[in-house]
């Protein structure tokens, strides 16, 4: 079995909603309505957008983080050819989709490594696509079949995991620390405030991603 995790920037609603923003959308499908989960701190311009394209019956919030259960379904507003895509070439989408930084990001599987390969050719042939991941999957397990930990870890902001990542790279985690956030935002070429916010965003975002495995 093999999969790829596929950024295409498709017109959509809630792809559109995400442009500009660092919020990220999660779906999962009900036919007659949508449940979104929204996290990020433009999530209420988001889910603005949203109400707009579909309707938002229910919603729960706390902080940057959204649960919303829309009226209606997005299927039955927007043209999506990329299901019949999927069919034509046999393979799989693995829910939920994910939409940030303004396009649909995709989880495939396919068993012949060729659909997969045709799958992206059809898409690419109508869109920009990223290709985030590929891998073969050897395993599974009863109740996380197909967890790795790319799968594990959350969706960054690019200001968040450039922010993670030069802390790391400057030894801000060493024992003792060999920078500080004010050397670190010089690099970046933020403010330490805004540097700090960023750290902090992206240490919650991962504690809460993998701290039931820890």
């Amino acid at each position: 079995m093999h999969e790829a995790l596929l950024g295409i920037e498709q017109p959509g609603a809630y792809a559109d909603a995400t442009a500009g923003t660092d919020t990220t959308v999660e779906l999962w499908c009900n036919d007659h309505c949508d449940l979104l989960h929204v996290s990020g701190a433009g999530g209420e311009r988001v889910v603005a957008h949203v109400e707009g394209a579909v309707g938002v019956g229910e919603r729960l919030a706390e902080g940057d983080e959204q649960v919303v259960i829309t009226d209606d379904c997005l299927r039955a507003h927007d043209d999506d050819n990329i299901e019949t895509m999927l069919a034509a070439h046999d393979c799989l989408l693995v829910p939920p989709l994910r939409y940030s930084r303004g396009a649909k990001w995709c989880r495939v599987l396919a068993l012949d490594p060729a659909n997969l390969s045709a799958f992206y050719r059809d898409v690419a042939a109508e869109y920009p696509v990223t290709v985030e991941s590929k891998r073969e999957v050897e395993s599974v397990a009863a109740d996380r079949p197909l967890l790795t930990l790319d799968s594990a870890l959350p969706d960054f902001s690019p200001r968040q995991r450039e922010a993670l990542l030069t802390a790391r790279e400057m030894g801000y985690y060493r024992i003792p620390r060999d920078a500080t956030t004010a050397e670190i935002a010089a690099e970046v070429g933020v403010e330490r405030r805004t540097l700090e916010e960023h750290l902090r965003r992206a240490e919650n975002k991962l504690l809460g991603a993998l701290g039931e495995y820890l």
